[in-house]
């Protein structure tokens, strides 16, 4: 039989469980998750293969209205992402309520000839059956769906079904990847991805959107220890000072709990070294947006 393969972008606001819907279906902890708006900045590539053929995950950046040049880096990211897919998966929360912003991104749908298949997450907190019913109508009133289908990301229901119909659409067509290929994103990259990550975790709200991660240095010391060193960078003194804590600790409890999920990604023993740095205004830069990976002339 002659295996299926192709490009799905996982699009939708920020908040909808994107990243954590990604990770579960391909198994493993890949992106970054957390309970603040635009937590993903860059698409993020993961790759899902079995005996019918090969997913490419690509998942965005929540869609919300840009306010730096960061922000339309990232709406940027959604709209490139959108060009060169197969299936569009359109993740939204298990609500009837209806946004602003998702009556845009149906808008844009509509001018896609691509199958457009709507996940309704978190519906494990939901009542009832009738409610997940409701759902369902309010949104095939925007847009016509190739499919709909209700699950939760977070307990892994309905996700093998999710992949049934993915593989469907899918045209026939090599594998892109390695069989044992999880995702095409550098180490150093996750690394400072999930420091990030513990940052956002633990912050306040005002300060993560002004923050990036840096790998300074990361290089084997024995065959099992890796020195990894990472600057943690803000926008604001004031920020610095609440990154780094009383004596130390919320720095200490960043680093703590990143250096465990690097030990886990990696499969060795971490040594990690994490410093805090100020750079005024760095979203509104193009030169510092660069310098972390953002690079708005490459979209």
């Amino acid at each position: 039989m002659e295996k299926k393969s192709g490009f799905v972008a996982l699009i939708g606001r920020p908040n909808v469980g994107k990243s954590t819907l990604m990770n579960t279906l391909i198994g493993q902890k890949i992106a970054i998750t957390s309970d603040k708006p635009q937590t993903t900045r860059n698409k993020i590539q993961t790759v899902y293969t079995d005996e019918r053929g090969q997913i490419v995950f690509e998942d965005t950046p929540g869609i919300h209205k840009a306010k730096t040049k960061l922000g339309e880096y990232m709406v940027g990211v959604v709209r490139h992402t959108l060009k060169d897919v197969d299936i569009i998966l359109w993740i939204v929360e298990a609500s009837t309520f209806i946004g602003q912003s998702d009556m845009q991104i149906a808008e844009n749908l509509r001018s896609l000839e691509k199958p457009v298949v709507l996940a309704i997450n978190k519906t494990d907190k939901l009542k009832s059956k009738e409610a997940v019913l409701e759902i369902i109508e309010k949104y095939s009133m925007l847009l016509e769906f190739t499919e709909i289908i209700p699950l939760s990301a977070l307990k892994a229901n309905n996700t093998d079904r999710l992949l049934d119909i993915l593989y469907k659409y899918l045209p026939e067509g090599p594998l892109y990847y390695d069989e044992d290929t999880l995702t095409d994103q550098p180490l150093r990259q996750l690394a400072a991805e999930l420091i990030r990550e513990k940052a956002l975790r633990y912050l306040s709200d005002e300060i993560p959107h002004g923050i990036a991660v840096e790998i300074v240095k990361m290089k084997n010391r024995t065959k099992t220890l890796v020195d990894v060193e990472a600057d943690i960078i803000c926008e604001r003194e004031s920020h610095k000072a609440i990154i780094i804590g009383k004596a130390g600790s919320m720095l200490k409890k960043i680093a703590t709990m990143a250096r465990k999920d690097i030990e886990n990604l990696m499969d060795i023993s971490v040594n990690l070294k994490v410093w805090v740095k100020v750079r005024k205004d760095w979203r509104d830069s193009d030169i510092q947006m660069r310098n972390f990976g953002y690079n708005i002339k490459d979209l």
